[in-house]
């Protein structure tokens, strides 16, 4: 237990920016791109298999 490794605070607030920016530019943008695929696949499956194309029906 004493081989814990302390941060200095200018350390530490290093690697919260870097954390900050590598949750923002990498994190998010991909859950983005992940729940916005997701639900267009599921639209366009349920087109392919349900409810057909979109427009005028009859």
């Amino acid at each position: 237990m004493s081989d814990v490794k302390k941060v200095d605070d200018a350390g530490q607030h290093s690697m919260e920016w870097k954390s900050f920016f590598i949750i923002c530019a990498v994190f998010f943008p991909l859950l983005a791109v992940a729940i916005v695929g997701g639900y267009g696949f599921i639209v366009w499956m349920l087109q392919v298999f349900f409810l057909g194309p979109p427009g005028a029906h009859g």
